[in-house]
């Protein structure tokens, strides 16, 4: 499961890379979402399996606990990942109601040629 697991994330990254390289500003979106899903499914697969564990609370003769750190990992990726895509939803907008475009080289060579 964990091979399979890797490959998985490993495929994930690859598109996540490639979709933040191309030429138009929706597919770097996604690409960035993607990324961010495929961070959080490494630090997950990175975690010990939680099966047979108990939940951290302190109880005597316990001692076989879940390591909660990779959980709050987790949740603090999701929030910053939601943060950085809702400001870029509103970068693409704007870039868009400005421009008219959304292809990056056609950006900068309207922001060249105005120079």
């Amino acid at each position: 499961m964990l091979l399979f697991s890797s490959i998985i994330i490993g495929i994930m990254f690859t598109v996540a890379i490639y979709l933040i390289l191309e030429n138009r500003l929706l597919p770097v979106l996604f690409g960035f979402g993607l990324l961010t899903h495929a961070a959080n499914l490494a630090i997950l697969t990175m975690s010990k399996n939680p099966i047979g564990k108990v939940a951290p609370i302190i109880k005597s003769g316990v001692t076989n606990y879940v390591d909660p750190l990779p959980q709050a990992l987790i949740l603090t990726a999701i929030v910053i990942g939601f943060g950085v895509t809702a400001f870029l939803v509103v970068l693409i907008y704007r870039l868009y109601t400005a421009s008219g475009t959304t292809r990056i080289v056609t950006l900068f060579n309207e922001e060249i040629s105005t120079k």
